[in-house]
């Protein structure tokens, strides 16, 4: 039992569960899975007693039980009793007050992030305001490699995202082309295809890798589809350079997606088997979202962005070149307006930091939300300032093929620009020897022979 007075009034919560729903910030979806605070008196007393629980109490109070759960054996199995020495001794609250302070530098942040679990991490994101989240999760340094460098202080990536709702090779080489023409591409280029047929996802894969390879682009491609699918693909010898799964939180969710870790660790071994990789070996792409175990019905009464942050876990566990909150795709059933998706936005980017994970961010929302492009500026500029590892990049922010909105190829320009953020730098001298950018970065005018035009129109460069 937990319990707070505020205004002479005494709040009890029943549990550690109860207590860390009520103190999440209010969403739509904690509403309908009726987890919420009825009002805002009882969320500020329930981050009142947050406030005063051991760290060490997460280690023992599981939400979700271990003989139920792999995720929660994994979080508990795997946890580093040495990283988390340091911070063994907080309180949520003093936790907060030590991430904010000048003792938690980038290094000591990444020191101990092995020993933090993801129930603690969604704790204390619970007691920040934005400003909080962003200045701790700007001090994270996470760098992963692949074909390139992600993650470097100053720079930020972008996936091009160059999908055609019916798969049209000739579609999608064109706004992958026109991507790279602006510069985007530096993360991954990841086709969501509409089709689950083998041949076809086949056949991305090859267009992709002769492309890259053609040109020597210092980048990795992905064809998210099933994880079982890449596995085929692997097996008939396709050139898969990434592993893509959507993940949650919770066994009942994963099982949900057709997944389980022994799945996951498969597919990884696969993929590093290729050994395709010429700067290191992160063969993983992983997606996320807030609502995604409540959406299944596998949340066990956790409030959803706790249960988000459990996600990195499973992630964590596999060393992804990747990962990426999906942050308003779902909908507004689960992150209802603008407000509610900035929020969402800066709690993920936040806790996947502070858990050692290159996180990025599609910014986005579905077109019955009530958010519109102003509040994902918003989102873009915040997550940027915070060190976002990698943000999407569409044709006109417009995804034609899942029917939602996200950011642009001009949306990554401005950020940069405002920033003075940097591509990968192999991904930089590339576009410099291929005449798209100039020795400061700033893109060229193209001409109408530049080869990757040419190569477009099928004719020989």
């Amino acid at each position: 039992m937990y319990q707070a007075t505020l205004s002479r009034r005494s709040y009890r919560f029943s549990d550690l569960r109860q207590l860390m729903a009520k103190a999440s910030p209010a969403r739509s979806g904690d509403y309908l899975a009726e987890v919420a605070a009825d009002s805002t008196e009882e969320r500020m007393a329930a981050r009142i007693a947050l406030a005063e629980v051991p760290l060490k109490t997460f280690l023992q109070q599981l939400l979700v039980p271990y003989e139920q759960d792999e995720v929660t054996r994994l979080i508990i199995d795997s946890h580093d009793v040495l990283a988390f020495a340091p911070i063994s001794h907080l309180t949520v609250g003093d936790f907060r007050d030590w991430l904010l302070s000048e003792q938690a530098d980038s290094l000591m942040l990444t020191r101990v992030a092995a020993g933090i679990t993801p129930e603690m991490a969604a704790a204390v994101s619970k007691l920040m305001r934005n400003q909080d989240l962003i200045l701790v999760a700007k001090k994270c340094r996470v760098i992963t490699r692949f074909r390139n460098t992600i993650g470097l202080p100053g720079h930020l990536s972008v996936r091009l995202q160059p999908n055609h709702p019916t798969d049209s090779l000739q579609g999608i080489a064109a706004s992958m082309l026109d991507g790279l023409l602006y510069g985007s591409g530096d993360a991954v280029v990841g086709i969501n295809p509409a089709s689950d047929s083998l041949p076809l996802l086949e056949k991305l894969n090859y267009m992709l890798d002769d492309v890259i390879q053609r040109f020597a682009i210092p980048t990795q491609s992905c064809v998210l589809t099933h994880v079982t699918n890449t596995l085929r693909l692997i097996e008939r010898g396709a050139p898969v350079d990434l592993v893509f799964q959507s993940i949650a939180g919770t066994e009942a969710a994963n099982s949900g997606f057709g997944i389980n870790l022994a799945l996951l660790a498969e597919a990884q071994q696969a993929a590093l088997s290729l050994n395709r990789g010429t700067l290191g070996h992160n063969v993983m792409y992983f997606e996320t979202g807030q609502g995604s175990c409540l959406s299944s019905n596998a949340h066990h009464g956790v409030d959803q962005q706790t249960c988000e942050a459990r996600a990195y876990a499973v992630a964590r566990h596999f060393s992804p070149l990747l990962i990426n909150t999906v942050v308003g795709f779902i909908g507004p059933e689960y992150l209802y307006d603008g407000k509610q998706i900035i929020r969402a936005g800066l709690e993920d980017h936040f806790c996947g930091k502070l858990l050692g994970l290159p996180l990025g961010c599609d910014v986005c929302y579905t077109n019955h939300a009530e958010a519109d492009q102003d509040d994902m500026d918003t989102l873009l500029t915040l997550l940027a300032t915070a060190g976002l590892t990698f943000l999407i990049g569409v044709p006109g922010a417009d995804d034609i093929m899942l029917n939602y909105q996200s950011t642009s190829f001009h949306d990554a320009l401005y950020i940069r620009e405002l920033l003075g953020l940097k591509h990968a730098p192999e991904f930089a001298d590339w576009l410099t020897k291929m005449h798209i950018t100039d020795d400061q970065g700033r893109l060229r005018d193209t001409a109408a022979n530049h080869p990757l035009l040419l190569a477009l129109q099928g004719e020989q460069p």
